[in-house]
């Protein structure tokens, strides 16, 4: 059964400079409220004809959580190569936790516009209207706006994010892990995406699901999702024709981590996470014969960035 299709809306002003707004936000300065507007307008028509399964071509690099670390993000772009000469798939969690996630979710969502065939945006559990009224997003928005009318249509646009990536048909990748509502590749394709992540199910497993060394299903510490042992993972791979699983989610103090006897790989791209974690980040360059190499950075300097106390709180690393 094919992915279902999802009404989009034309931007009511199809003039918006996108080269403008994109070098305005790296330099760390955000859009106005109704360039916001339109990016999202923009964005929606891209976002939504896109698969809850989004294939990816390489070579493509890949990248793990951001969570507002602007000055990070540019250092990432700066080691992995700028748009549009670099692929880049993004595993979700541009938000929450970092001093500017608005533009650093602006600025990604800038390159999708403008360069939609080279960089893929996925969700991540953080892309979440309850989530971000905890860790900061919705702080920050009315912070830098006056009102939450951004955080607004930042979140409403969250719904439209494609759940997972599949290059080449054989590395598997989203935001947490999988499901045991989910057997085949399109089990994924016949979920209806656009709405709320919900606190159980499918949907919700695939954005906050993690493994583990233990085998078989297990209750997720994090109070949604599951963790899921070696044998869920090769059982998952060898049904689909896989060779990986390639996910997000977790802090991994080198930047990447394999588990599974190389079954499935985490990747973790913001580096002195919460400005005291003391990791570093990592990309993952896929090549064109699908070989697999990693890039670690540390954190950039972070210039101009406002002193507003400590991060939100966590729920744990």
């Amino acid at each position: 059964m094919g992915d279902r299709t999802y009404p989009v809306r034309s931007s009511p002003d199809g003039n918006l400079d996108l080269d403008r707004c994109i070098a305005q936000l790296e330099k760390c300065q955000h859009l106005a409220e109704s360039e916001i507007k339109q990016l999202c307008d923009l964005a929606r028509d891209i976002l939504g004809a896109e698969s809850n399964v989004q294939p990816v071509r390489v070579p493509v690099t890949v990248s793990g959580d951001i969570h507002g670390q602007f000055h990070d993000l540019t250092e990432l772009f700066r080691i992995g190569g700028p748009l549009p000469d670099t692929n880049y798939l993004f595993l979700g969690d541009y938000v929450d936790r970092g001093y500017c996630s608005v533009e650093c979710f602006s600025l990604l969502l800038s390159f999708k516009v403008r360069y939609k065939e080279r960089i893929t945006l996925l969700r991540g559990n953080h892309e979440s209207r309850q989530i971000t009224q905890i860790y900061g997003f919705y702080d920050e928005c009315g912070r830098k706006y006056g009102s939450q009318n951004v955080w607004k249509m930042f979140t409403d646009l969250f719904d439209y994010l494609p759940l997972t990536a599949l290059v080449e048909n054989k590395i598997f990748s989203q935001h947490g892990g999988l499901s045991p509502n989910i057997d085949w590749i399109d089990d994924v394709r016949k979920l209806d995406r656009i709405q709320e992540v919900p606190h159980e199910g499918p949907m919700c497993d695939l954005l906050w699901s993690d493994p583990d060394d233990r085998l078989g299903w297990g209750v997720s510490p994090r109070g949604a999702g599951y963790t899921f042992g070696q044998d869920i993972s090769e059982k998952f791979n060898q049904a689909n024709g896989l060779t990986l699983i390639a996910r997000a989610h977790q802090l991994i103090m080198e930047g990447y981590n394999w588990s599974h006897e190389q079954q499935v790989v985490t990747i973790f791209s913001a580096p002195n996470y919460c400005y005291r974690s003391g990791n570093q980040a990592a990309l993952m360059e896929i090549d064109e014969h699908l070989g697999t190499s990693f890039v670690q950075f540390d954190p950039a300097p972070r210039r101009g960035e406002p002193a507003i106390g400590q991060p939100p709180i966590e729920y744990f690393l």
